[in-house]
């Protein structure tokens, strides 16, 4: 019998380089070519002056703090991340960039400290340093064993998706990643990947024919038993506001045979929908980065981080469903993850429950501290608090 059931982690922005490269055992060069800043340190010392000093050099695991131990507890099966950093020691600084995130290939290891299965590269920074610096990217981790999707070579190798096993004995399947981003999010029509040219899978806008070619792709490269995931790295930085295009566009991926959107882009979590039997991640926010001490946006709550944990049933009657959507709430502090302390789990709360409502959707609070999704087929009565 093909599938099971199957648990997914996704997140948002992991972002290692800049600041977070620097506290790591093996820095790179620290030059920035930004408006306000031209070393990466700079933006540690804004960290410690909010949160308090942060040991030089740390461990590998730092960045990632609690998050993998909740990890582990969670039993996850398939572990996807949005890995917006060049893995290059390049310094062919794409110009026309007011920021450029780049860490040393040797700090590598705190990528995998995480145990990403697919890390998706079509996002607006992983061109930071140019084609060559790309190229450094994609061998530094194939080097270390990590899975990609998103960027390659030439289109045909950005299209693939990745395909990572799951399950075991007589229920089996695979969980394919798609990934592939938009000029709303930053990317510039430059970066998409051609027949000779390597890139990104770049989508020019959330039209219906894009969604109708994605899904084709999807179809075709499905089989009974698999769990598809189209992560797109779309939107503004800051805001709750989702553009009528993109809740169609994001309907029409799942009609067309796609089972969770994964959004990505936004510095904060934006509002999350059970549609049919599928998920939608609007915007999944910021997971590890140098952000720290940076204001501006302070009523986003930006410093708090979720891990979303997503149960998928492949051997559902009629299809994939997703059966049930966790999310634990983190919050960023000397540059290291930590839980959140309860008064913030239930602010997030409250704020992703009211966004989410014209969704059809509802967010509830546990009494473990985890929030929950629940819509028509998600949940029930007993998933609020």
């Amino acid at each position: 019998m093909a599938g099971g059931l199957v648990r997914l982690f996704l997140c948002g922005d992991v972002m290692l380089g800049r600041g977070v490269d620097q506290i790591l055992p093996h820095p790179g060069d620290p030059e920035l070519h930004e408006p306000y800043m031209d070393d990466a340190r700079a933006y540690v010392g804004l960290a410690e002056r909010v949160n308090g000093p942060i040991p030089r050099p740390v461990g590998f695991a730092w960045p990632w703090g609690e998050a993998l131990d909740v990890l582990d507890a969670a039993g996850v099966g398939v572990r996807i991340v949005n890995l917006e950093t060049s893995v290059t020691t390049s310094d062919d600084f794409a110009p026309g960039k007011g920021i450029h995130y780049r860490m040393h290939p040797a700090n590598l290891p705190c990528l995998a400290a995480a145990r990403p299965d697919v890390c998706v590269l079509a996002n607006n920074h992983v061109l930071d340093f140019g084609r060559s610096g790309l190229a450094e990217t994609l061998d530094a981790l194939r080097g270390a064993g990590l899975v990609t999707a998103g960027a390659g070579r030439d289109v045909g190798a950005a299209r693939q998706p990745a395909s990572v096993p799951y399950g075991s004995g007589e229920r089996t399947g695979r969980v394919l990643v798609f990934s592939f981003a938009m000029p709303t999010s930053g990317v510039p029509d430059g970066w998409a990947a051609g027949q000779d040219r390597s890139g990104v899978d770049w989508v020019a806008g959330p039209t219906q024919d894009a969604a109708a070619e994605i899904s084709g792709r999807v179809r075709r490269a499905r089989r009974p038993g698999d769990v598809a995931v189209a992560s797109v790295h779309w939107g503004p930085n800051w805001g709750y506001r989702v553009a009528r295009e993109e809740v169609r566009f994001a309907h029409a991926l799942l009609d067309g045979g796609v089972d969770i959107v994964h959004g990505h882009s936004s510095h904060h979590p934006r509002p999350v929908e059970a549609y049919g039997r599928g998920l939608v991640l609007y915007g999944c926010g910021d997971l590890v980065d140098d952000y720290e001490g940076i204001s501006g946006h302070d009523a986003y709550r930006d410093d708090l981080r979720l891990l979303y944990l997503v149960s998928v049933d492949a051997a559902a009657p009629g299809g994939a469903a997703v059966r049930e959507v966790r999310m634990a709430v983190l919050q960023a502090r000397r540059m290291r993850l930590e839980h959140a302390a309860q008064e913030d789990r239930a602010w997030l709360r409250t704020v992703l429950d009211r966004v989410s409502r014209p969704f059809g959707s509802r967010v509830g609070l546990t009494p473990d501290g985890m929030l929950t999704l629940a819509g028509e087929r998600l949940g029930g009565p007993d998933a609020y608090a």
